[in-house]
Formats: structure tokens, C-alpha cells, sequence
């Protein structure tokens, strides 16, 4: 516990092993063309071990500090969390510059998630933590790769309606959905102008019975002369 100096090779191989993790992961992100992609998890994977040796050096000198003045040892400290908790923090705004937010989607939520997660895994490199570092990678790697194969969550879907004449479609939408027992669960409204003439535009998120698909629902009411528009917008998060 006394000898906390790390040696060059114990650095190399921290860094190495960062640089492995943090490749390997976003060797994955950028094969699905996700915002933050290869350099981006190295750098963050690294960077995250390198404050990490640095706390860990850090520590090392405040206890050798005390040991070589023990009249001073009540007033040398070391707090091995404040500077980890600067990286925990810091990478959540790098995580949110990947996610987009648009009218109708969320993308990029994986991508955060996974900055986040690679930086802790620095952490935990840069502190020496090989077995937290090695299951958490593995843990990661899983969650990213294998988990969407093994369990399928269907996508929450809004089902986005263009239509004219407000109240003779409202009637015909809401008659609709009670005749195939579509439960709505939540809707969102919008309404243009375009040449002096009102374009409605409503937002569905609906809750289909098992007899029903997505698709049959557009084909049946694609039909109605007073629809413009129809379409699935689907909330990722990858």
C-alpha cells in the first residue's frame, strides 16, 4: 500500500488497454454511423484513464508526503473523487452534442450513453480496476451489440395525419379508431396555412390491437378523400 508509484510499463499498459477498449467500442458505434464514432471513444476512454492516473498519482504523493513529515500528516489530504467527478460530469455535455432532437424524433441516445459508459470504463482502467474494467467492457459490448438481437422492444410509433376539412375528418379519424379499437394514447396538433386554406396536421401515438398493423392502418386510411398525408415516425435512440 505504501509503494503507489506507478511505473512506466503499469502506465503503458492502462493507456493500451484504453485505447483497446475504447477503440472497440467505437468500432461499433461508427459501423452503425453513429454521431460519436472510433477517435471519439479512444479519446474519451483515454482521456478519462489519463485523469484517473493522475488522481491515482496524485494520492501517491499525499501519502508519501505523509509519511516522510508525519508531524504533518493530519493536514495532508488527498480527495480521490473530486477530479473523476469533473470527468463524470464533462462527459455528459460531450453526450449530449450526439443526441438531435427534432419535431418529430429522438436520435442519438445510444451514442450519449455510450460516452458515458466508456469514460467510466477509463475511470476504472486508469485506477487500476481490471476487473471492473474487463466485466464492464464485456457488459457494454453486450448491451450495444447483442441485446437488441436477443430481446426486441418494438419502437414507440406516432402516426402523423395531413388532412383538410377539420371537423368532417376529426369525425371520421375518431369513428375509425373506435370501430378498430385503436386506443390513442397521446396526440399532438398543428395546423398551416397555405393559399388561405388551413392544413391540418395531427400526431398520433396509438396503441393498435393484436389483429392490426401499422400498415393496414395507413391502406385503409389513405383511402379518405379528405387525407393528404400519411405516415409512421418512429422515436430512436441509437
Amino acid at each position: 500500500m505504501v509503494d503507489m508509484v506507478l511505473s512506466i510499463p503499469e502506465i503503458l499498459i492502462r493507456l493500451g488497454l484504453a485505447m483497446l477498449f475504447g477503440g472497440v467500442i467505437g468500432f461499433e458505434r461508427e459501423y452503425k454511423n453513429r454521431p460519436a464514432g472510433l477517435r471519439t471513444h479512444i479519446l474519451v476512454c483515454m482521456g478519462a484513464c489519463v485523469i484517473a492516473l493522475i488522481q491515482v498519482e496524485i494520492a501517491s504523493s499525499s501519502l508519501r508526503d505523509a509519511l516522510n513529515n508525519p508531524d504533518l500528516a493530519s493536514v495532508i489530504s488527498s480527495d480521490q473523487g473530486r477530479l473523476i467527478a469533473q470527468v463524470v460530469s464533462g462527459v455528459g455535455f460531450l453526450g449530449a452534442g450526439t443526441i438531435i432532437v427534432t419535431k418529430r424524433s429522438v436520435t442519438g441516445l445510444t451514442t450519449a450513453a455510450s460516452l458515458w459508459a466508456i469514460a467510466g470504463l477509463g475511470i476504472a482502467i486508469g485506477m487500476g480496476f481490471y476487473g471492473i474494467a474487463i466485466t464492464s467492457f464485456v457488459g457494454i459490448f453486450i448491451a450495444l451489440t447483442v441485446v437488441n438481437q436477443v430481446i426486441r422492444v418494438p419502437a414507440t410509433k406516432k402516426l402523423e395525419i395531413q388532412f383538410i376539412h377539420r371537423e368532417e375528418t376529426k369525425e371520421f379519424l375518431t369513428e375509425y379508431f373506435e370501430q378498430n379499437r385503436i386506443a390513442i394514447e397521446d396526440v399532438n396538433f398543428d395546423v398551416d396555412f397555405i393559399d388561405d386554406h388551413r392544413i391540418y396536421t395531427n400526431i398520433y401515438t396509438i396503441d393498435l390491437p393484436n389483429n392490426l398493423t401499422y400498415t393496414e392502418v395507413i391502406e385503409e386510411l389513405s383511402i379518405y378523400k379528405n387525407i393528404t398525408k400519411l405516415r409512421l415516425v418512429s422515436i430512436q435512440s441509437s
